[in-house]
Parts: C-alpha cells; structure tokens; sequence
C-alpha cells in the first residue's frame, strides 16, 4: 500500500512539474501580440498612402529576434487564413524591447508587411502567432464590437497581461510603432528634486556608497590574505613535520619575503602584457673570434688520412 502511494505522489510531482514548465515555456516568449487596430479612418497610414488595419508585434527579449518564417494567422467571419512571414528582408530583425508593424490589407504582393488577410471589426477576431516551427507564441480574442473607429486593443504596458481599449484619451491613445505606454515625467527624479535641489545629499549618498564598498573589499581581502598565509604555514610545517607553532613562528615557516611577491607580479604582469619571451624564435648566431675550429679540423674526419713516409 505504502509503494501504490509513493507511486501516485510521485506521479503528481512529475505532472506537476511538466505543467510548470510548460507554462514557463508559454509565458518566456521573446515575441508577442501587443496592439490591433481593425477599423483605420483616419490613423496611420502605410507606405502607399492607405489606411489599413494593422497587427503590432513586440520583442520582449534584451536580444534581436528574426521573425521571417514565423506565422500570423487570423480567424475572422468564420475563415482562418495564415501569412508566412518572407525570408530575406533585413528588416525582419527586431532590436531588442522593439516593435514592428503588419498590414492586415489583404495585399501580400506590396511587400513583407502587407499580409494576405483582412480582418473585420463587426465579427469576433482570433488572432495567433507562431514561430516558424509551428508553436503557438501568442493569441488574443478580440469579440465583435469591441473598437470603433480608430481605436485600438493593445497591452496596458508592452509585453504585460492586462489588455484594454484604446480610445484616444490622455492616457489610452493609440501607439503604432512605439510604446503602450510613454512615461512624460520621472516621479521619482521630481521627488527627489523637490527634497534634494542643490545636490549634497546625492553626493553624501554616493560617497557613502563608494566607501562602504571600499571598507567591504578592505575587510574581504585582509580575512582571505590570513586564510592564505595561514594555509600556507601549515602546509611548509607539514613538509618539514614540525608540530609546534611557536618553533613554527621562529623559523618563519610559510612566510615568503617581499621579493618573491616581487617577482611573481612582474612575472604575471610580463605574461598578461605579451612582453615575456618575446624572442623565443630568434636565433642569433655570434661569429667565433679563434681562427681554429673543431668542425674544420681535419682529426675529426670519417677517415684517417694516410700519411706519407
């Protein structure tokens, strides 16, 4: 009984933990659905001069992602049409925290922003993003009625979870291209502008700041230094098989004068400057002043020369 419920624990653990990770899969998706327009009278226009519905993407990522090949499909009035994004065009790299633009005017032909698909604002539109290898990155519902004219259905903030109508108020104005969200004033720089106008409690913070570091690195350093010289006493009175630190102390065993420390720095330093061994490959040969010279000797031949009587 005890290993049927073992078994089923385990079992819980396994699943358990496969679905986290799916979900942490799904929710660390470098690319995402950030903003639709589906009825545009008077918004932005695309580069021929038309007002066309559009599909925002945003890439989340602090890297640029390539999304040619990937997939946008739509499900409006009861038809689900997929646009492959071309291969190719440079411009389907997005910079990292940026967006780019499709056209949803149904003209394919005008090039890799203009899809093939158009989406109609009286009926629910589906609307999903996949890589090029067929997974789904994204997806939003937007139900019949939702927009009006130019108003759009996006993120509150890029790549959060909350979606909301854009209406063109102060603060739910449409945002092709850009930011959900555009910050005009930092409150926490007015804030401390109002406490702090001349400037020396920044400069006190700072210098306690760069201080405090200082006094960390100091205490950090000194500690491993006793470690290291500790170590080292114990291992040279471990060679030489003495017992006492006290006859250990006398003798100073373990403890390197400041020459060696020296040397080993301008080692190091020669070794990380490319300035040790600069000639390992030159071979220099100095002429020999004698007149004699073993190799020219006529002793050393292979063979002895006969001599004459």
């Amino acid at each position: 009984m005890s290993k049927l419920k073992n078994g089923i624990f385990l079992s819980l653990l396994i699943v358990l933990g496969f679905c986290s990770s799916c979900q942490e899969q799904r929710s660390n998706n470098k690319l995402l659905l950030n903003e639709v327009l589906l009825n545009n009278e008077s918004n932005l226009q695309d580069d021929y001069g038309r007002n066309s519905a559009w599909v925002e993407i945003f890439n989340r990522s602090f890297g640029s992602t390539d999304i040619a090949a990937h997939r946008i499909r739509v499900k409006s009035d009861g038809d689900t049409i997929t646009y492959i994004i071309p291969k190719g065009d440079v411009q389907t790299v997005i910079k990292p925290r940026q967006h780019t633009l499709f056209w949803a005017d149904g003209e394919p032909r005008r090039g890799t922003f203009h899809t093939n698909f158009t989406m109609n604002p009286d009926v629910q539109n589906w609307i999903g993003l996949y890589d090029s290898g067929g997974k789904l990155l994204d997806e939003i519902v937007i139900p019949a009625g939702t927009l009006q004219a130019d108003q759009s259905f996006a993120r509150i903030t890029d790549g959060e979870e909350n979606w909301q109508v854009k209406d063109g108020g102060v603060d739910r104005y449409v945002t092709p291209n850009t930011n959900n969200l555009t910050m005009d004033a930092n409150t926490k720089v007015e804030n401390f502008e109002e406490q702090d106008r001349s400037g020396v409690g920044m400069a006190i913070s700072a210098m306690i700041v760069v201080f405090s570091g200082l006094l960390c690195l100091f205490i950090i350093f000194k500690i491993i230094g006793k470690i290291a010289v500790s170590m080292s006493k114990r291992n040279a009175m471990r060679a030489k098989g003495i017992t006492d630190f006290k006859e250990a102390s006398e003798k100073k065993l373990g403890e390197a004068p400041g020459e060696v420390f020296a040397a080993i720095s301008m080692a190091m330093h020669e070794m990380q400057n490319d300035v040790h061994d600069m000639e390992d490959t030159v071979l220099t040969i100095a002429p020999v002043k004698r007149k004699y010279s073993p190799w020219s000797s006529k002793i050393y031949t292979l063979r002895e020369t006969p001599h004459k009587k």
